[in-house]
């Protein structure tokens, strides 16, 4: 038996590959399948089933490209109806992979048709449990995701579901199962998720709330609903696509690997319906940009964030990139269903710079000059994290504007003034200025480092959760 987990850090998901004699099963696939099939290859296995655990939200997953090359089974659960050709697994029923067995939960909460795969091993023995969005380390699915205009269920009646769900299907499971999530931290997914990848239900127990038997079901309810942040738009979109089918990414790669001239790619920015994207590092964005253009760095959760920032309707994007990245870029565009890329800078600001074409910049200040320059300065500052992050410390005076509430500043700024601006490490501030500059905001000056630089600098200004002052 071989367990393989594929844990994609861009979306913070976790997909799965199991082998057994020659056989294969894949759980939750990411859009390019081409890892799951090498790895088939490469063990002259094939791969017999693409297990569901539920309509991802985040991701548009691989089931299709997969079944497609492979000829796999699609399987999902309980009630789940899609355009394609695939299989309504029933709760209880099992699998046959070559001498393993795998049995399918159904545990509704996260989503209606949310599912678990229980996974035994040859003697017949539960081996290990994957819980897609149903249960993470630390965690459990949000219960406010679920997309089907033929139900009116509330929040509250989910999280009711997955208390059940927790308690009949996964609460008379033994302490010893190993818990392969579909999640870890940074997912949108849920709240407070562990970074660990993989742990024992009996550890889960002690650890996670969610699986504390006496926790009453109203108790859960309401710790589960409480503090939801508002899902990304993109989210709907992706369920669409996951239900109803999607072109295949080799559609995607025909449109986006169009290399364009400096004077092709000039000529189509005069296009109002195409949006400029520069997913180079944030230094190189500060240091010379194209005028209007998008920043969102490619080193980062940059799926994410396309998806919470780039209306999923948006005609058409073209690409400022390193060279040799592009088609990773158009790849990680299409996991969260964004195809409309069709083209990008042949030979990058490089190319751009050696026409003689303008550049836009933005400032820098190191964090050890943050505290003189706004003294000196009087110059505000804004803090473009969470709450959840302020809540543990923050900067006296700072305005809070979130990345994905930027569209909300009307009233907020000067568009006279000078803004320092800094979120946890430097990513998400470069992502912000070029937003607002591309909004007619040129004042805002970047903190380089973000706040861990500036509490490296005034880290005796941070003790016990307190503000600076």
């Amino acid at each position: 038996m071989i367990i393989k987990q594929y844990y994609e850090k861009c979306l913070s998901q976790a997909s799965y590959y199991i082998e057994h004699n020659g056989a294969v099963a894949i759980i939750d696939p990411i859009r390019d399948t081409s890892q799951y099939i090498h790895q088939a290859y490469l063990h002259k296995a094939n791969i017999l089933y693409i297990f569901e655990t539920h309509f991802h939200a985040d991701f548009v997953s691989g089931h299709l490209e997969l079944a497609r090359n492979t000829g796999a089974k699609i399987i999902f659960g309980p009630g789940a109806e899609t355009a394609f050709e695939s299989y309504k697994g029933l709760d209880g029923e099992y699998f046959d992979l070559n001498g393993l067995k795998i049995k399918l939960l159904h545990t509704p909460g996260h989503t209606l048709e949310s599912c678990c795969y229980l996974l035994e091993d040859e003697s017949g023995k539960d081996y290990a449990l994957f819980t897609g969005d149903t249960l993470f380390l630390g965690d459990v699915g949000r219960p406010d995701l679920a997309q089907n205009s033929k139900i009116s269920l509330s929040q509250q009646d989910l999280a009711g579901m997955l208390y059940d769900s927790l308690k009949t299907k996964i609460g008379p499971l033994s302490d010893e199962l190993i818990i392969f999530p579909g999640h870890g931290a940074g997912s949108a997914c849920g709240k407070n998720l562990s970074a660990d990848r993989m742990d024992l239900l009996g550890n889960q127990r002690k650890t996670n709330y969610a699986l504390n038997i006496s926790l009453s079901k109203s108790g859960f309810i309401s710790l589960v609903c409480n503090g939801l942040s508002v899902p990304p738009p993109y989210f709907g979109m992706n369920v669409n696509l996951n239900k109803k089918g999607y072109h295949s990414l080799l559609n995607a790669y025909d449109r986006g690997e169009n290399a364009m001239s400096v004077d092709e790619f000039e000529a189509s920015m005069k296009d109002k319906n195409v949006l400029v994207l520069d997913v180079r590092s944030s230094e190189d964005f500060a240091k010379g940009h194209i005028p209007g253009a998008i920043h969102i760095g490619l080193d980062g959760s940059f799926a994410p964030w396309v998806g919470s920032l780039i209306p999923v309707d948006q005609p058409q994007i073209i690409l400022i990139c390193e060279t040799g990245r592009e088609r990773e870029t158009i790849t990680r565009l299409a996991r969260v269903g964004y195809d409309q890329c069709s083209g990008y800078l042949d030979g990058g600001m490089k190319k751009w710079l050696i026409a003689g074409k303008s550049i836009d910049v933005v400032k820098n200040i190191d964090a050890e000059d943050f505290e003189a320059y706004t003294m000196q300065q009087n110059i505000p500052f804004i803090d473009i994290r969470n709450e959840s992050e302020r809540s543990k410390d923050q900067i006296s005076g700072s305005v809070n504007i979130l990345l994905e509430k930027n569209f909300e500043i009307s009233g907020k700024l000067d568009t006279s003034k000078e803004y320092l601006v800094y979120c946890a490490g430097g990513y998400r501030a470069m992502i912000f200025i070029s937003l607002l500059k591309s909004k007619g905001y040129h004042g805002c000056i970047n903190v380089s480092g973000g706040l861990s630089a500036i509490r490296s600098v005034k880290n005796k200004c941070f003790l016990n959760n307190k503000q600076i002052s």
